[in-house]
């Protein structure tokens, strides 16, 4: 199969192909970015199709990262991603940003537990905690720091995301230390795509994980005074 992966749901714009057959990237790149995911995503997605040496009607697959993160960023690869879907007739999938933060973790260090965490600001992160063979040992949430920190309690944990440094600071001293810490400011791109050749797009909408609803609410007067049509 050939995926088209696709994530712009923290700080960096990302987009790459992946050949199943071959077992490899045949192209990808990523751009470290905050902000202007929209204006950098659909030209970066043409130079990785170019750079493939594909079109678009090549595809099997794309894959994209629904969250949590950035609300106004993972919009723009979702939308992006069911745009090139509805125009190539190709099914889209949905990866999670935690999983693909672990997936590269599990199984290369069997024995470490793994928590991927992701900074949700306010004194807050996203997290969930799996085994080194990925089975689940608490699902994902939204919570304090203190609770993330919490799970020590399963032993010497592998901190992987944006915010594993954040839970590195605050471990507690009487815990295990962590196995390691890896600061990453987003997942790599090549298990974005590794991820969605092996789900079913059944199960994997492509569909946002707010985890919570966004920071940015409309004003109280607009929801109970909505504006009246006017009469031409």
């Amino acid at each position: 199969m050939l995926i088209l992966a696709i994530d712009t749901a923290l700080d960096a714009c990302a987009a790459g192909v992946l050949d199943t057959d071959a077992a490899k990237m045949i192209a990808q790149e990523s751009l470290g970015m905050k902000r202007g995911h929209a204006e950098a995503l659909m030209p970066l997605i043409a130079r990785v199709i170019k750079e493939a040496g594909i079109g678009f009607a090549s595809l099997d697959r794309i894959a994209v990262t629904t969250g949590p993160g950035s609300f106004t960023g993972l919009r723009v690869g979702l939308s992006a991603a069911r745009g090139i879907a509805l125009a190539a007739d190709k099914p889209v999938v949905g990866l999670t940003t935690l999983t693909a933060y672990a997936a590269p973790v599990v199984g290369r260090n069997a024995e470490q537990p793994v928590i991927s965490a992701i900074d949700a600001r306010h004194g807050q992160v996203y997290f969930q905690v799996v085994s080194g063979n990925g089975s689940s040992l608490m699902r994902p949430r939204v919570g304090p720091i203190e609770e993330a920190v919490g799970a020590s309690r399963f032993g010497a944990l592998y901190l992987v995301g944006n915010a594993a440094k954040i839970l590195s600071d605050r471990w507690p001293a009487d815990a295990p230390s962590p196995f390691r810490v890896e600061a990453l400011p987003a997942p790599d791109i090549a298990w974005v795509a590794w991820l969605g050749a092996a789900v079913n797009p059944d199960t994997a909408p492509a569909r946002p994980y707010y985890l919570r609803a966004p920071d940015a609410k409309p004003p109280k007067d607009r929801l109970q005074n909505p504006p009246q049509p006017t009469a031409s």
